[in-house]
């Protein structure tokens, strides 16, 4: 989500503090100090999933774990999704809430961890968890306080937890990042003993010291798996040292990227980055080269998130309109604003490129009242074509057929009529991802929903297992 950056303030709905079921967490260490979004709606409590629910036929509603206390307020949104084994991370705006998915038709919540910071990307690898921090905060524990980005005290970066009791995560360390942390990309090292977060970030102004422009970079930082107390920033490569999309009133310009997805098996990463498409060649893990960048600016306002098919030959970029607090999947906006661009890459090597074959956005019109436009989703590892599950925040979660780029087709639904028929609110599905078996779907406000597609195209995707997914991360599966 964008929540473009303005000025820098924002009191987050959850309690301060790291609680919740009982939990109580030491602070964090201390951290090299380091940063908008909206003035929040009035508080108010999220009771659970609200409207009717209209999907396909093949498509199946397992379960739905509404949001709980303390993260039941309107503006602890529910965000990204990592997995681990049995169980689920879950970001939000005020922490994460770690899930039991071993039975997914009875979804538990096992612990929730109140640590606010906005807007909680998260990532795993083994037992660490690491978690985005995007606002400012007077310190980088989990007791701070909102601060504004022009405080030359506050802090914001990642922060690294032990997770290998889910029932009690531990916060390890936290480091700090220019224009704090939007999301975070998790990169393997080659050898197994270190990985790498890509952060992503923008929105910088002069009057912001830890923010300054023209921020057209990202942060890499390197975790010793065997040291997470130490978390180092290696470099912050400028990646459009020509600088990047100027912007054109309706494209945004370019002042950093808001997500990169890797592929590390390919030694290829995707970057979303406002105004621009960049594919990256990530062999030297900490020097990652553009290779290839393009614009749309009649149709893109802002490059948000991009996924691979498990060849490594197609880029699926989601264009964020109205920075997915707007009603854009409507007759209004038509079929091409708001929708996702297919990007086929030709030739290999230094010499490859992403050449545009056609845009996918859901075919269904949405109210007026209900926020939408293309999100988070990933890959269904089937054995044939190529399929992904997408959410689409009021729009609901899309399953849809990208094999032929030229000719993308949805082949199934899930979507609840809206959250307040009488005006919009921030709600619907920020992230859908398909994992053993299941859909599992990150709401806004509704919290934890698991799906099941029964659908001859994508049913033997059911017998592929991982014991570790990342989105943004992507895997190779065996056809």
């Amino acid at each position: 989500m964008v929540l473009r950056r303005t000025p820098r303030w924002r009191t987050l709905g959850a309690a301060l503090g790291v609680v919740s079921l009982g939990l109580a967490l030491a602070p964090a260490s201390a951290a090299t100090p380091a940063h908008d979004a909206p003035e929040p709606a009035a508080e108010r409590t999220v009771a659970g999933p609200t409207g009717d629910v209209q999907k396909s036929d093949n498509i199946r509603h397992v379960a739905n774990m509404p949001k709980q206390e303390p993260f039941n307020t309107l503006n602890a949104y529910g965000t990204d999704i990592a997995f681990k084994g049995d169980h689920a991370y879950v970001g939000n705006y005020d922490g994460f809430v770690v899930y039991d998915i071993k039975n997914p038709t009875k979804p538990s919540i096992v612990t929730q961890v109140a640590c606010p910071g906005g807007q909680g990307d998260v990532s795993i690898s083994g037992n660490l968890l690491f978690v985005s921090v995007d606002y400012p905060r007077t310190n980088d524990t989990c007791t701070s306080e909102s601060t504004t980005a022009a405080d030359p005290n506050g802090w914001e970066g990642m922060r690294i937890y032990d997770v290998s009791n889910p029932a009690e995560p531990r916060y390890v360390s936290a480091i700090s990042t220019d224009c704090g942390s939007h999301t975070n990309t998790l990169v393997p090292d080659k050898a197994g003993k270190d990985v790498y977060i890509y952060v992503s970030s923008y929105g910088p102004r002069a009057e912001f010291p830890g923010c300054q422009p023209p921020h057209d970079k990202i942060s890499i930082i390197k975790v010793p798996l065997d040291n997470p107390a130490e978390p180092v920033l290696v470099d912050a490569p400028v990646l459009f040292p020509d600088g990047g999309n100027p912007g054109n009133g309706y494209t945004s310009a370019t002042t950093g990227c808001h997500d990169i997805t890797a592929f590390p098996e390919k030694d290829l990463a995707a970057g979303a980055c406002m105004g621009d498409g960049v594919l990256f060649d990530i062999s030297d893990r900490e020097k990652p080269r553009v290779i290839n960048q393009v614009r749309d600016d009649e149709n893109f306002a802002f490059w948000h998130s991009a996924t691979f098919n498990n060849e490594g030959t197609k880029v699926v970029f989601t264009d964020e309109l109205g920075g997915g607090g707007a009603a854009t999947c409507n007759e209004k906006t038509g079929p091409t604003r708001g929708a996702n661009g297919i990007y086929d890459i030709a030739g290999s090597g230094a010499d490859a490129k992403l050449e545009f074959r056609s845009y996918y956005k859901i075919p269904r019109f949405q109210e007026d009242t209900e926020n939408c436009v293309a999100h988070n989703g990933s890959l269904i590892p089937t054995k044939s074509g190529d399929y992904m599950v997408q959410a689409w925040y009021q729009g609901g979660v899309s399953v849809w057929d990208f094999s032929d780029s030229a000719n993308p087709k949805e082949i199934g639904y899930f979507d609840r009529t809206p959250f307040d028929p009488g005006k919009l609110e921030i709600s619907g599905s920020w992230s859908a991802y398909y994992y053993n078996g299941y859909v599992y779907s990150s709401g806004i406000q509704d919290g934890l929903d698991v799906l099941e597609i029964n659908d001859p195209r994508t049913n033997n995707a059911k017998n592929v297992r991982y014991e570790e997914f990342n989105p943004q991360t992507q895997p190779v599966y065996q056809r």
